[in-house]
């Protein structure tokens, strides 16, 4: 698990890994990365009530450097990656580790059910948790078990992982999707398996999620530069959402000022069309919603979705004309002092 300025579901993250009914012997591995609020304390007193928690330190704010840390200090053959800001549902090691092994892959992963407390984070986690939002991967639990591009954080037998040499530190964001990339590639299969459920805690304020989105789009971009074809035709939807509104603004722009006029005018006005389409995409995610969030959430959602795709297509356009290097996620930084 690597851990950065997660204070307040730490406790609760690493109590559903100890929770977990499991027949052999296991150990948890906290990767602590430079924290400045209570984690670190936090961590080490949980370190002190279970031998099965150990504790590595990681100089960077780097989840790839984190995770490769936490991996060379353990000793079994399966590796369960998890996340200090999501939780494991019950049963889910036994399950993950049958699956793993049933399945003949190299990495097995679940469902990603984002949940949240509070109007904006509960409208944030439904833009999770919606095909609109996140481009229909099956974590998000739109398909039926079987190969995947990609695994939600990801069990994985040590030998395939160690063999395709673990997480690229170079990688800031995306580092999951292309090390599932060169075990597809080496012959691996990844699994899908959608009895596999984890709770993940999303960002709680706009600032936050547009922040993240943008340094994960940024790096998504990088990862265009470095594999080209290899990306899926999804990842280039919400760049070509933001070409549109550059061209409907300027176009609008010309319409206002009289200089598109007459035919030409109306001709140009066609680049509105799929905006149109646009919102009412959103707003049927909206509507598809389950009711029992509230109109509250629900009535948010649209403003959700359109911040996930025009932050993170921003961030691929300025990722693939500079690289990802310097796009940093500094979303769940401390804010303290």
């Amino acid at each position: 698990m690597p851990v950065l300025n997660e204070e307040r579901h730490l406790r609760a993250a690493v109590a559903a890994i100890l929770g977990q009914e499991y027949q052999g012997p296991e150990e948890i591995v906290l990767a602590l990365g430079p924290s400045e609020d209570a984690t670190d304390a936090i961590a080490e007193a949980l370190a002190a009530e279970d031998p099965r928690v150990h504790l590595v330190h990681n100089d960077q704010a780097n989840i790839s450097r984190g995770l490769n840390l936490a991996i060379a200090a353990t000793h079994h053959p399966v590796i369960v990656r998890v996340d200090a800001h999501a939780t494991l549902s019950d049963g889910y090691t036994k399950a993950a580790v049958s699956s793993l092994f049933a399945s003949g892959a190299a990495n097995v992963g679940g469902i990603m059910h984002a949940r949240g407390d509070g109007v904006v984070q509960r409208a944030i986690a439904v833009g999770y948790n919606s095909r609109a939002g996140l481009g229909g991967g099956p974590y998000h639990g739109h398909d039926q078990a079987g190969p995947a591009e990609s695994a939600y954080l990801g069990v994985f037998r040590r030998d395939p992982l160690l063999a395709t040499g673990l997480f690229d530190e170079g990688i800031a964001r995306g580092e999951d999707w292309e090390l599932n990339l060169r075990l597809r590639e080496a012959g691996h299969v990844v699994w899908f398996d959608p009895a596999l459920r984890v709770s993940y805690w999303p960002r709680a304020a706009w600032g936050d999620l547009a922040r993240q989105f943008h340094a994960t789009g940024a790096w998504r971009g990088e990862l265009v530069r470095r594999l080209g074809a290899r990306n899926s035709l999804r990842y280039f939807a919400p760049p070509l959402l933001v070409a549109l509104l550059v061209v409907a603004l300027v176009v609008a722009g010309l319409q206002v000022f009289g200089a598109l006029t007459g035919p030409l005018a109306l001709v140009s006005s066609v680049v509105y069309l799929p905006l149109v389409a646009y919102l009412a995409v959103l707003a049927a995610a909206a509507a598809r919603a389950d009711e029992r969030t509230g109109w509250r959430v629900r009535a948010l959602v649209p403003a959700v979705l359109a911040t996930m795709h025009v932050c993170w297509g921003i961030g691929f356009l300025r990722g693939v004309l500079s690289g990802g290097e310097g796009h940093v996620d500094t979303s769940r930084v401390s804010k303290r002092g």
